[in-house]
């Protein structure tokens, strides 16, 4: 599957457009992470602990997008872009999205 954040896929031509496709995630760590990343938060410097816990919640949402522009028969999504949002205080929903496409 070829995934691109631009609206076409270089050397190519798209055939058809399958529509828009998704997938997220939401994610949270436990309680002995946030109390070290608490700590970090006071004393200043990269939380670590959440940096890990995004980077982690980007690859399952771009995972299950593209499973999702596999069952409809896409060879590439394009434009693709993540969101981020606060669902609570240590929680983050993940979401992954483009446009399916076919092409020649």
């Amino acid at each position: 599957m070829i995934v691109v954040s631009i609206d076409y896929v270089p050397g190519r031509e798209i055939k058809e457009v399958l529509g828009l496709v998704r997938g997220s995630t939401i994610r949270a760590k436990h309680i002995g992470k946030d109390i070290v990343a608490g700590f970090r938060q006071i004393v200043g410097g990269e939380l670590k602990e959440y940096t890990e816990m995004l980077n982690e919640a980007r690859e399952i949402a771009l995972k299950r997008m593209v499973e999702k522009a596999e069952k409809m028969g896409a060879d590439a999504v394009i434009n693709v872009r993540f969101m981020t949002a606060s669902v609570m205080r240590a929680a983050a929903e993940i979401l992954a999205y483009g446009t399916a496409v076919k092409l020649k």
